[in-house]
């Protein structure tokens, strides 16, 4: 089949599966072929105001219902945006400020709240759109008039500014993504999501999509169950679960809480991660503990539809290894650039650059923010050719397999010497009795802030790193935390940490 759109996806799978379980909350489980009605009855709706590539935003908590409501704007042929409900009310502000909505999608449930952030936007009711009957005609003239490059959604990021960043998705970069995941990984209708991540998350359109796509099912776990790990292996373990796509973080506290060897899950074979820097020694854990499973280190921004390099983990790590990014996706170039955008050498540090369909369009409403990250490949001189500097520095190992250094931001320079602080998290990892760990620069003055949970004495801590890492790498000050603060993401929160910095130099 020829696909055109997200939607061919559906269209193909809910006459093979009409009556398989898609999607599951804890208040409803929905088929296929529920899915397509309540998402046509949307995008009826939605075309019956004449709207057309116009963007919606979707108000709502992470449901299946909220599934639908995607799927029935993509119908419609106009693009959505994921408005969490606990996003704070100055950041809701500013994305709706950058996209101006035409309509924002709810439910009775949060109705006042997003009449509270709507101002002239107007507000539909998901329980009113399901009255709406599907009109086949306008659906038909929708897809007639859509193309493979039209906007899928927009996503909003921080980036590394705080401050939200549209990021324009189209139905050919998403195409492009689910079909390198669906030809190397082992997904099919029998495969069984669990999905983790957050709907406004880029990590999450893996899940939801390669479910559409193959025929599988997800299942959205309960926000409450990330507090008791118990409980959260209790509920992949009965709903039979083999395949998790994971933040680190996520899968590192439950390896942390000493839950794994206390409830197997015979079912799980693939467990993949993304969103951050996997530490090697909870990697070890986990494979410890299902050694005949799939584990996949994917690497990539959300201006590359999430993914652009991948490592199937093939040999043992050390724990106080890097692990490797592996190689590109089979649909992704990659460039790794110097300082003049010119290729590094083997084994040098560059910037991580990356072309090809999964490629972002750039910023919504950002024409500045868009020109400095989605340049022209310098590398290029004939014709126009589009690649997103990443902002992430790479180097080649004598394995020929990436290997990801640090942030640019994030490398430094202290005492005279240029330091990568991911260098010092991976060997902080290493340690036993550190759970998980963030380095900060202050300035000359109160210099490399290490933040940490675990057992460890700072004392010890730093006795240890002084067999591992050299004087001027090693962190001035150590700050032991009762829990590290996450984002809304599951990704440790840098900007808190900065705010618990001590004023005065150690």
């Amino acid at each position: 089949m020829n696909r055109k759109t997200i939607t061919d996806y559906l269209e193909e799978t809910a006459r093979n599966y009409p009556d398989k379980t898609a999607f599951t909350d804890e208040k409803r489980e929905i088929t296929f072929r529920e899915v397509r009605e309540e998402a046509q009855k949307t995008a009826s709706a939605l075309l019956s105001m004449n709207l057309t590539k116009k963007p919606v935003a979707i108000f709502m908590d992470k449901c299946v219902e909220c599934i639908n409501a995607f799927l029935g704007v993509a119908y419609s042929g106009n693009f959505y945006t994921v408005i969490d409900i606990h996003m704070p009310a100055a950041r809701i502000e500013k994305i709706l400020e950058t996209l101006q909505p035409e309509a924002i999608i709810t439910d009775d449930s949060h109705y006042s709240e997003a009449g509270k952030i709507a101002g002239s936007i107007q507000i539909l009711t998901y329980g009113q759109m399901m009255s709406h009957p599907v009109d086949g005609e306008l659906l038909k003239k929708a897809s007639d008039r859509m193309v493979q490059t039209d906007i899928l959604y927009v996503l909003f990021t921080s980036g590394s500014t705080g401050t939200p960043k549209g990021v324009i998705i189209s139905h050919e970069a998403v195409i492009a993504y689910l079909e390198w995941g669906a030809g190397t990984f082992p997904l099919d209708e029998n495969t069984v999501f669990a999905n983790q991540t957050p709907f406004y998350f880029v990590m999450s359109g893996f899940d939801i999509y390669q479910t559409i796509r193959n025929g599988s099912t997800m299942h959205i776990i309960p926000k409450r169950f990330f507090m008791f790990p118990l409980k959260l292996l209790e509920f992949l373990r009965d709903r039979k679960v083999n395949t998790l796509y994971w933040v680190p973080s996520v899968l590192c506290f439950i390896a942390n809480f000493g839950a794994l060897p206390k409830i197997h899950l015979d079912d799980l074979h693939t467990i993949m991660f993304s969103g951050e820097v996997m530490p090697s020694k909870h990697l070890n854990m986990w494979r410890n503990e299902y050694p005949d499973a799939l584990f996949v280190n994917h690497y990539g921004p959300t201006e590359m539809t999430d993914i652009c390099t991948y490592y199937t983990v093939d040999r043992e790590i050390a724990d106080n290894e890097s692990l490797p990014i592996g190689i590109p996706c089979s649909h992704m170039d990659i460039l790794l650039l110097d300082e003049n955008d010119r290729p590094v050498k083997p084994g040098e540090t560059g910037e991580l650059c990356g072309r090809g369909p999964s490629l972002a369009y750039g910023y919504y409403n950002d024409p500045e923010k868009t020109a400095a990250a989605f340049v022209q490949n310098p590398l290029n001189t004939s014709y126009p050719e589009k690649i997103y500097r990443t902002g992430d520095l790479v180097r080649l190992n004598d394995r020929g397999e990436l290997v990801y250094v640090s942030r640019k931001d994030f490398q430094i320079k202290h005492m005279g010497h240029r330091i990568e602080l991911g260098e010092i998290e991976t060997a902080v990892s290493a340690l036993e009795g550190v759970e998980m760990n963030c380095c900060l620069y202050a300035g000359e003055e109160s210099g490399i802030v290490l933040f940490y949970t675990g057992s460890m004495d700072g004392t010890e801590m730093l006795r240890q790193l002084k067999l591992s890492l050299p004087n001027y790498m090693l962190p001035n000050r150590r700050i032991r935390l009762e829990q590290m603060p996450l984002n809304l993401n599951g990704k440790i929160d840098r900007a808190r940490l900065r705010g618990l910095i001590p004023s005065q130099a150690p």
